[in-house]
């Protein structure tokens, strides 16, 4: 596959795409121009990007201050921890707006004697999917600063950093956002019932925006044991990362 892939050219300026298996959603390096893989018809869509706002040197400071605050951190942490490695990553993420409506009908059963009970779960969600397969990344703790996205310019992506294209279909994020917020509907229908005996969902879906945002990988050392560290580009804020155990 990566012969034939090596050969896609943009269907805008000509220039080859160079995409990596898998990935069905390119953009072109030369001009910007987005493009879905092998389709016969054009791919119209919002393709957004969200500056990063952070040096190698200061998101280094930013991990330092992390090790340094806080509870459940080991004391030394701050003096003891090195800093290994640090790269940037431009993630595709699809970020579906809808508007989700569930109807329920359960049994309280915490009471004697039991209740039966119906309601309706509605919520509006701007919902946000990885566009890379097999990847685990904590979507529902990174707030997208959507008031800072612009329109795709790729003359404004750090040349040192690594850009990956989706690997998910506008059609594809969208039924995985689907099955994610009926998931979460019915979290939130278990909080009013014991036993769901039935439940549906209507969705109304808006236009999904097509987003790469910087996302900074770390890795630092402590007392001879590697750990990982993912910082948000955009504002500085760490995402996730390894702790240590504490010594008692």
């Amino acid at each position: 596959m990566s012969d034939i892939v090596s050969e896609i050219r943009c269907d805008n300026c000509g220039a080859p795409l160079n995409l990596r298996p898998g990935e069905l959603v390119s953009t072109c390096r030369y001009c910007g121009f987005t493009q879905v893989v092998g389709a016969s018809v054009p791919f119209q869509l919002e393709h957004s990007l969200i500056l990063n706002n952070y040096t190698e040197a200061s998101i280094a400071d930013v991990l330092q201050d992390w090790m340094g605050s806080g509870f459940m951190k080991p004391p030394d942490l701050a003096r003891k921890g090195r800093i290994l490695s640090l790269g940037l990553r431009y993630l595709p993420f699809w970020l579906i707006p809808m508007k989700a409506t569930s109807a329920y009908e359960g049994i309280i059963e915490r009471i004697s004697p039991p209740m039966s009970r119906k309601g309706t779960v509605e919520n509006t969600y701007d919902w946000l999917v990885l566009g890379r397969r097999g990847t685990k990344f904590p979507t529902r703790d990174y707030k997208v600063p959507v008031a800072g996205k612009i329109p795709f310019d790729f003359t404004k992506i750090d040349s040192s950093a690594q850009f990956l294209n989706s690997e998910l279909s506008s059609a594809e994020a969208v039924q995985e956002a689907r099955d994610d917020v009926d998931d979460h509907q019915r979290f939130l229908a278990k909080q009013a019932v014991d036993r769901i005996l039935s439940f549906s969902t209507e969705f109304k879906i808006d236009t999904p925006t097509y987003i790469h945002a910087p996302l900074w990988f770390g890795q630092y050392e402590y007392k001879g044991r590697t750990y990982n560290a993912l910082v948000d580009g955009s504002s500085g804020t760490v995402l996730k990362a390894d702790v240590p155990p504490v010594d008692f």
